[in-house]
């Protein structure tokens, strides 16, 4: 979407990202490096590219390979089980390799903007190693924040102070050339942009913890932020400047933040790990909509995702698709795309 809106995509961008996914599609905790994948291409020494044909190794899981099938960018893997200073000698070998006009981070949410302490913070340590590693990068990087808030951990009130002047405003033009893939792809932050984007404007409850996120005007805004003054707020991203592996960034991470969001998905994989699913079964499934949605209106919930009625109702990853087909064809009028659309009754 961005590329699209900044650049035309006339020439597509490479896309360099983490293979890290949720739980509901990859079962295994913290990010893929090379040696989860097959059929990887070597773009640089340390840098591979994902192509359509590339294939997780079991049990892991990856929307990359999806991703590269029906988009036209390159998607590149960040490998951060060297630290940040095996990203930055990534970044530096990319930057050498394609000569780029420009390096763009792009952070959806704007928690790469916290400083470390903040009690909403969930998801610390990935932000940080990308920040570190691109403040120091021999090459000038755009830092832009999307939507802030949307990833529902720092408040877009606490953002606007950090945060500098407006790059752009995504609109319906910018969705449209990926709708298909905001059909199954999981980012609940993403959907919650495009779904802005695309005028939705309410409350909607994400994750398994079901987190109230605001949709507002302010959702499909892309702002500037200047990446010294995110490094120098941001204790992690400054404290793991000399990692070189990932053991030593979630040390710090649990120092600084009181956690490693790793810790997290080792918890409840293991949780997730010893529960057995439940069957899809329409009649019940419906009727547990039913209950979901009165609860949620009752607490002013506008929308949801998939992701967070697939955990709600006890389902399994590989059963999310099935049960979103489910409910658009059972009530197709409550699709606000890519959203679930809570009707606010009688």
């Amino acid at each position: 979407m961005l590329d699209a809106a900044v650049y035309g995509g006339e020439t597509p961008a490479v896309v360099l990202t983490y293979a890290w996914d949720r739980l509901l599609i990859d079962p295994v905790p913290g990010p893929r490096g090379p040696a989860n994948f097959t059929g990887l291409q070597p773009l640089t020494r340390s840098v591979q590219a994902v192509p359509a044909d590339a294939t997780p190794v079991a049990p892991a899981g990856s929307t990359l390979p999806r991703l590269a099938a029906e988009l036209p960018q390159t998607f590149a893997l960040i490998d951060p089980h060297h630290g940040a200073e095996g990203m930055v000698r990534q970044l530096e070998e990319l930057v050498q390799h394609l000569e780029p006009d420009s390096v763009d981070l792009l952070d959806v949410g704007g928690d790469i903007l916290a400083q470390g302490d903040e009690p909403t913070l969930r998801s610390p340590l990935a932000d940080a190693l990308t920040l570190a590693a691109c403040c120091e990068l021999n090459f000038p990087v755009r830092l832009l924040v999307a939507g802030p808030g949307l990833d529902g951990e720092l408040p877009a009130e606490i953002l606007r102070d950090r945060m500098g002047p407006v790059a752009l405003t995504l609109t319906t033009e910018y969705i449209a050339p990926v709708s298909s893939v905001l059909e199954w792809h999981p980012s609940e932050a993403t959907a919650m942009l495009a779904a802005t984007a695309q005028g939705a404007r309410g409350l909607c409850e994400v994750r398994d913890a079901g987190l109230p996120v605001p949709l507002t005007d302010e959702g499909p805004v892309v702002y500037e932020a200047d990446l010294d003054e995110a490094l120098n707020r941001n204790q992690l991203a400054r404290a793991i400047l000399a990692t070189e592996n990932l053991r030593q960034v979630e040390q710090h991470s649990r120092e600084i933040c009181g956690f490693s969001e790793i810790d997290y998905e080792r918890n409840k994989a293991s949780w997730l790990g010893s529960q057995s699913a439940q069957k899809l079964a329409p009649e019940a499934v419906l009727h547990r909509l039913d209950e979901f949605e009165a609860n949620a209106r009752s607490r002013r919930i506008t929308h949801t995702t998939f992701r967070r009625l697939t955990e709600a109702f006890g389902l399994s990853g590989t059963q999310r698709q099935d049960l979103r087909a489910l409910l658009l064809n059972s009530r197709p009028e409550q699709y606000q795309a890519p959203l679930w659309h809570i009707p606010s009754g009688a």
